[in-house]
């Protein structure tokens, strides 16, 4: 047979491809792009991104978390990233911006080894040298902390820089008791803490409630807006007869359609005299409650509440002891929850139903306050970034200096580790500790410090103490740990972690084959610049990038 000596092709002609280099530097370059655009909001004096989608809404904020979620990202290596941060946000609840930035650093510095001729396999043997001694370093400069004070130190570190800064040691401390309410042993369920905002007023009017709250009304306005000594039923059950609208039934004379009426009425007066005979004077029901069911619960004067979220109902449940009925024959005066006083009130433009007086609840409520809605959501995302860190800290017990002192500290000993490693990993492992320094490094440049000589000053300091970190205020080297700027061991473990697997992902990528017009060529006249960050021009968003190398 003679040999075909044409070309055969297995993608479609419209089909982009990038291989070997060129798709890695393309990779690198998107990853470090996205990691340029949340720096700005690191730390303290961090910046804020406005964010307006195609509807025109406006998000203003500097979490991480929703700057990343709010962006209409293209590049499949940022979202790489992207998840990264979304893994964080679901695990602890902060440093989403922190595992962006080392991610995109460590990139960095992997492509200055291979530009110097270092393989691959090398860059990524000597991180995951790095990461394991980062990991055993991190836990000899951790300290056990569970008590109040550190609790509120660590959610008062949280909330700095955000928009609750000029009300964060009130804010701080309503958390904390509301975390402390829902504790048991050395656990927090998040859910159980109710965080809900409402426009109007101001930050010092936010409160937590002495008791908790849902954020509807009653089902029918002539209904008790009041009941003292509650008996609370919890009801999973639907009061309402199934939806007829779709039947056909048919009837031969006027008498056996008023006969079906009358079988229909007296089913839900039964449903209703069940209610009553139980003894319960407010009913909670996650489902739909029928006009006639409420007729009668009204003039018994029940207060009840339709459709109520499972959440809510969950929290009912802890504060209340109420035992959730998911069969209308099961409601007897044994199941009823207890509350002293439930009302419902009117905040600013809301109606909210209070359940207050309840023994030991193990669920707790914070209402947030701000004078627009653009200010009460961003204390809100700083209110839940503070709670996951606080939770977190209960949940490991391990804490650490912040203001860049773990990430000092660990740079340094990596160095030393290094030179016990032989070869070219330990160029990666020197290059994995120059890129934690991106973390005090960006802290010192959004504070508008004079950086390098900061750096040299805390490498200097941690010499002798392994908790000196960058005091933004004052522009010195402090004490973190005396100061009680502290975080979570548990943020620092999984930013360092994630950051390296991202890279790592990232990096063993040699292939990129994408549908037309998905990517755009990259340019080889394209540079960073001296900042190791994109230029810019072009800056616009990840869904149309601006050409990459």
């Amino acid at each position: 047979m003679a040999q075909i000596n044409q070309p055969m092709y297995i993608l479609r002609d419209d089909t982009e491809r990038f291989q070997g280099r060129q798709a890695l530097r393309m990779n690198i370059f998107a990853s470090q792009l996205l990691a340029s655009i949340v720096r700005t909001t690191l730390g303290p004096k961090g910046m804020d991104k406005m964010l307006v989608d195609k509807m025109g809404d406006v998000v203003v904020t500097n979490d991480g978390a929703t700057i990343l979620q709010e962006m209409d990202i293209a590049h499949p290596a940022a979202k790489m990233l992207v998840e990264i941060a979304r893994k964080q946000e679901n695990v602890v609840g902060d440093g989403t911006t922190t595992v962006v930035i080392i991610a995109g650093e460590l990139l960095k510095k992997a492509q200055e080894l291979m530009e110097d001729g270092t393989p691959v396999p090398t860059i990524l043997m000597g991180y995951r040298l790095a990461v394991a001694k980062a990991m055993e370093i991190l836990f000899d400069i951790s300290f056990d902390a569970r008590d109040k004070d550190t609790l509120f130190g660590i959610a008062k570190t949280a909330m700095t820089g955000k928009g609750s800064d000029y009300a964060k040691d009130e804010l701080a401390e309503l958390l904390v008791q509301a975390v402390k309410k829902v504790e048991e042993g050395e656990e927090v369920d998040k859910t159980l803490i109710k965080i809900h905002r409402i426009n109007g007023g101001s930050v010092e009017d936010s409160k937590i409630v002495d008791g908790i709250f849902i954020d509807q009304g009653r089902a029918n306005e002539t209904m008790p807006k009041e009941i003292h000594d509650a008996k609370i039923a919890l009801m999973k059950y639907p009061l309402e007869l199934k939806d007829l609208e779709n039947a056909k039934v048919d009837f031969t004379d006027p008498l056996q359609m008023q006969i079906f009426l009358d079988n229909e009425q007296e089913m839900l007066k039964e449903i209703a005299d069940k209610i009553i005979d139980s003894g319960c004077n407010v009913l909670f029901c996650q489902k739909g409650i029928d006009d006639v069911v409420q007729h009668y619960l009204s003039k018994e004067g029940i207060m009840a509440f339709k459709r109520v979220k499972n959440t809510d109902v969950k929290r009912i449940m802890k504060a209340t002891g109420a035992e959730l009925i998911t069969n209308i024959e099961d409601l007897t005066p044994d199941v009823l929850g207890k509350a002293d006083y439930i009302h419902q009130e009117r905040v600013f433009d809301q109606i909210l139903t209070f359940i207050e007086g309840c023994d030991e609840p193990k669920a707790s409520s914070i209402l947030i306050r701000g004078s627009t809605r653009h200010i009460s959501s961003e204390i809100e995302r700083a209110m839940e970034d503070a709670l996951g860190v606080v939770a977190a800290t209960i949940e490991e017990g391990k804490v650490v200096s912040g203001g860049g002192s773990p990430e000092i500290e660990i740079a340094r000993q990596l160095r030393l580790y290094a030179n016990s490693i032989g070869g070219r990993e330990q160029l990666a492992i020197i290059a994995f500790a120059d890129a934690l320094e991106i973390v005090p490094r960006t802290l010192s440049e959004n504070a508008g410090l004079n950086t390098i000589d900061l750096l040299v000053e805390l490498r200097a300091a941690h010499e002798d103490n392994p908790y000196m970190g960058l005091d933004v205020f004052e522009g010195k080297v402090v004490d973190m740990k005396e100061a009680g700027v502290i975080e979570p061991q548990k943020v620092k473990k999984q930013a360092i972690q994630s950051a390296q697997e991202a890279c790592e992902m990232i990096l063993r990528i040699d292939d990129l084959v994408a549908a037309a017009g998905a990517l755009q060529k990259p340019d080889p006249d394209e540079n960073l610049d001296n900042s190791g960050m994109p230029p810019a021009p072009g800056m616009g968003g990840m869904g149309g990038m601006p050409p990459m190398m």
